[in-house]
């Protein structure tokens, strides 16, 4: 049986009123965010050679091919670990990319949205088919350098690029709790009484914050497992990345998802 303290209980006319007054600061909120969209729509941008390699189905492709013809692109950088089975690959960006199911919305607004993946495309093109994932997918591997200037490779990042004819620029970056912008279910969890029930939210004492309380990477893992394998496996997908359980670098400690 489920023991955890509950709000208190009160009537219709105090729980409305309740909710009153939060909502005159969330619709604060939802303005604020407003005002930095449009401060982000008016930064300047920087410009990138369209010619950076990145590996697809077919080989090497320049960076502008990515576009896929659209003025507009998302790029998620897919943490990755070499060497490493499925279930030692990265939790967060797991958990984010499986919430992109349907791509057609962006593409109705000249927006291509793909992954280049921080390994080798032979292993994390296997990971996208075992996931089920749609997605264009690509290894950067070989560019990180280039792409990411001098922003932490080994990290998540979201980046925004904007193409003019056969030119390229970047127009935005963000990396850690920034790409919660791909992130349904935590916002979701962020509109219930127990929240993301995670150590680090300021919830009211004995409220439930079992998930990352044996660390951060256990937020979004079960079992040993990124929590979205499981139904695969059952589904009777093969995890099979083509490298022998084991062999390979150590996984960095704690969660890209923070």
């Amino acid at each position: 049986m489920n023991t955890s303290p509950t709000p208190e209980v009160v009537d219709r006319a105090a729980w409305l009123a309740a909710i009153e007054e939060l909502r005159i600061r969330e619709k604060a909120h939802t303005r604020e965010g407003d005002a930095i969209a449009a401060a982000r729509r008016r930064l300047p941008m920087v410009e990138l050679d369209p010619t950076i390699p990145v590996v697809g189905a077919r080989g090497p492709v320049p960076l502008l091919d990515v576009f896929e013809g659209r003025r507009q692109l998302i790029a998620y950088y897919f943490m990755w670990y070499p060497g490493r089975p499925a279930p030692e690959q990265c939790e967060g960006c797991t958990w984010n990319n499986t919430q992109l199911a349907e791509l057609s919305y962006l593409r109705s607004r000249d927006v291509t949205y793909a992954v280049l993946c921080q390994g080798p495309y032979e292993e994390s093109s296997r990971y996208r088919d075992f996931m089920g994932w749609d997605m264009p997918w690509y290894s950067a591997q070989a560019s990180l350098e280039a792409l990411l200037a001098g922003r932490r490779i080994g990290s998540m990042h979201l980046v925004c690029y904007l193409r003019e004819g056969d030119r390229v620029f970047e127009t935005y970056w963000t990396t850690g709790r920034g790409v919660e912008a791909v992130d349904l279910n935590y916002r979701l969890m962020d509109l219930t009484v127990y929240g993301r029930q995670e150590p680090w939210e300021d919830s009211p004492p004995g409220w439930p914050q079992q998930w990352g309380a044996d660390g951060p990477a256990q937020r979004i893992r079960v079992n040993g497992r990124p929590i979205a394998h499981w139904s695969r496996i059952e589904a009777g997908r093969s995890d099979d990345l083509g490298v022998p359980l084991g062999n390979g670098p150590d996984r960095e400690s704690g969660c890209c998802h923070s």
